[in-house]
């Protein structure tokens, strides 16, 4: 096979890998080569990186390989993350977040029960943006997942811990929610008369 061919199955390789990265062992396992052959190709691939005008580079860090981007890029990487439009979030994902916040560890079919819909998409939207995770599973017939919030959660919302999340309000009196029907009935009552 062809050095270019090689090169492309490697980056793709890399690329799949992504922050865990390939030792030159791995390399050499998957494309059944001697380790002598898969470094020849990790540093063909790396001189082509420095050779040019990229925006990632390929480093070696802790015996494995990875891409990374460029320290140059890292103010436009910067305004990318703080960006508002990268960081919103539904009012069914937060609705959900929420619930698992307070809950953890919980169920979609719990959550679902609590808002009362389908929660499928916000909790794909949580776990993509790394807000959320699975924890485990409920013991028992269909052994659902246990979703928990993550350390990107507390990073998000600025908490250095569960125990800083705001308590939950206190559910409105019933008492006083049949006082206040009882109001509006006397008027409405008084207007009719």
């Amino acid at each position: 096979m062809e050095s270019s061919k090689w090169k492309g199955i490697v980056e793709a390789l890399l690329f799949a890998s992504g922050d865990v990265g390939l030792s030159i062992a791995q390399l050499a396992s998957v494309l059944e080569i001697t380790e002598y052959q898969a470094t020849d190709l990790i540093e063909s691939l790396k001189e082509d990186y420095e050779k040019t005008e990229r925006g990632i580079q390929l480093v070696e860090m802790a015996s494995v390989f990875q891409f990374v981007t460029k320290q140059e890029h890292s103010e436009y990487l910067k305004k990318l993350v703080e960006s508002t439009s990268s960081h919103s979030l539904s009012q069914a994902a937060l609705e959900t977040l929420a619930i698992i916040a307070y809950k953890q560890p919980i169920t979609r079919t719990e959550i679902e029960d609590i808002r009362g819909v389908k929660t499928e998409r916000p909790i794909q939207t949580l776990v993509s943006k790394v807000l959320i995770k699975e924890v485990g599973r409920v013991e028992g017939t269909g052994r659902a997942y246990l979703y928990g919030t993550t350390k990107e959660f507390l990073d998000y919302f600025g908490l250095n811990s569960l125990e800083e999340l705001p308590p939950i309000a206190d559910p409105i009196d019933e008492g006083y929610e049949n006082e206040e029907a009882d109001l509006f009935f006397e008027k409405f009552q008084q207007t009719i008369e």
